[in-house]
């Protein structure tokens, strides 16, 4: 039965199909799910040894495409004799038998044969452009080129602090692969029924419109009349349904060969304005947007940075990793022609600064920058001021960090078991540089 709300979401339709599989395997039909890359279902039956009577074929047919709604495919009934190789089907040696159906004497087989698509080209970037300046909503990426370098905390602190000031702020988990900064603002019983991972596949259908999306942050206690929402990764999902985080994940960065889907980079847009709007909606618009970015040389970073947002934080240790990666990401800006674009809405995060050390790190660390950077910055003669180069020593330049320190009163630190731990005095002596000079930054001009 298709569920009494009458829409259909993905993790609902399998059951669904998996029903009328268990009916026609009932029969002794030997049946393989299929689901494509967008998670449309078909059921297709091995005919070859004995002819099945049409009557029942149609009426799967027409119940499948009844209740599966926008998750049928558009055959959702296909025979073994009708496909030109259907050894490439059912012989293939990607279908899975359905777990639990084993050694049912005179019933049918049910396996599975699941199509998805994962981002194969971790190396491809976007070109970045310029950003039309919203004056009611600043959008600011997150983004650490190697994980854990504590960037999801950051954004937590951050988002709180923007709130305590009276800002309207929407924090969106785009880490989709490893959630972090969901978690950290949300409690389990707290999340929305839906997240960012579930807009993006029902939207690939046309199937987006009445997700809950976003909800307040709990368990983070503000101060005055400001606002902290999050839009997490994933949902806390439907009751009695299995929630299929994974398989909608595999799903989330796949074109349909020859259909007019946007691509991903729009689509994903799509999933960010739908969560301002959800916020909108319920309360005000947002005025300032955390977009916690995925790590690595990867389609969301990319579209983050060079897409999405007004400001790039860029998190980083002063370690070869880091400068060898953000080497390789400015280089291929640069190659591109992008560097005049891309460069002035970008400033370096020094995280996890040692505090013992902290003048000699961060004198380390800004050299490095700089050098880095250098690849963005204008080659200029000595002497001439007429285009984009920094010093080393230039305090408001992209390459000049911005600390964030590190002591071991932080290692182990946990929410769930310290719900005060923001306020703690050594957390807001290591975030105190970072929130002081990031807030101006980001609301300079709201």
């Amino acid at each position: 039965m298709s569920p009494a709300h009458g829409i259909v979401r993905f993790d609902e339709a399998r059951p669904i199909a998996l029903a009328t599989a268990h009916e026609a395997a009932a029969k002794g039909i030997n049946c393989v799910l299929i689901r494509d890359v967008l998670g449309r279902l078909c059921l297709a039956l091995d005919d070859r040894s004995e002819q099945l009577q049409q009557a029942d074929v149609e009426r799967w047919r027409a119940e499948l495409r009844d209740r599966l709604g926008l998750y049928a495919a558009p055959n959702t009934v296909v025979l073994a004799s009708e496909l030109f190789a259907a050894e490439a089907v059912f012989d293939s040696p990607r279908v899975t038998d359905e777990p639990g159906l084993e050694n049912r004497p005179g019933q049918g087989r049910i396996r599975a044969l699941d199509n998805t698509v994962v981002g194969e080209d971790w190396a491809h970037v976007t070109t970045p452009s310029s950003e039309a300046t919203d004056t009611r909503t600043a959008r600011v990426a997150l983004y650490g080129f190697k994980g854990g370098v504590g960037r999801s905390t950051a954004t937590f602190m951050l988002a709180k602090h923007l709130a305590n000031q009276g800002w309207c702020v929407l924090v969106v988990d785009l880490d989709l692969e490893s959630p972090g900064s969901g978690p950290l603002l949300l409690d389990e019983e707290a999340m929305p029924r839906y997240g960012l991972v579930d807009h993006l596949v029902e939207f690939a259908i046309g199937n987006a419109e009445g997700l809950d999306l976003v909800e307040r942050a709990s368990g983070v206690p503000l101060t005055g009349n400001g606002e902290l929402w999050v839009a997490p990764a994933r949902g806390r999902g439907s009751e009695g349904v299995p929630y299929a985080y994974v398989d909608k994940l595999n799903r989330v960065y796949a074109d349909a060969p020859g259909s007019t889907l946007p691509s991903f980079a729009d689509r994903l847009e799509h999933s960010v304005t739908a969560c301002e709007a959800a916020v909108a909606e319920r309360s005000r618009a947002p005025d300032i947007v955390l977009l916690d970015s995925r790590a690595g040389i990867h389609d969301i970073a990319a579209i983050a940075i060079s897409r999405l947002c007004d400001l790039a934080l860029l998190f980083g240790s002063d370690s070869n990793q880091t400068w060898q990666g953000y080497n390789d990401l400015f280089t291929a800006w640069r190659t591109s022609g992008q560097a005049e674009a891309i460069r002035e809405k970008l400033r370096m995060i020094a995280s996890m600064v040692p505090d013992e050390r902290r003048v000699h790190y961060l004198e380390s660390f800004r050299e490095h920058a700089w050098a880095c950077f250098s690849v963005l910055y204008d080659d200029l003669p000595p002497g001439d001021v007429s285009g984009f180069n920094p010093s080393p020593e230039d305090t408001s330049a992209p390459h000049y960090p911005i600390s964030i320190l590190f002591t071991q009163e932080l290692v182990g630190l946990d929410g769930a078991t310290d719900p005060g731990w923001s306020e703690r005095t050594f957390v807001q002596a290591a975030y105190r540089e970072f929130l002081t000079t990031a807030t101006p930054l980001i609301t300079g001009g709201l």
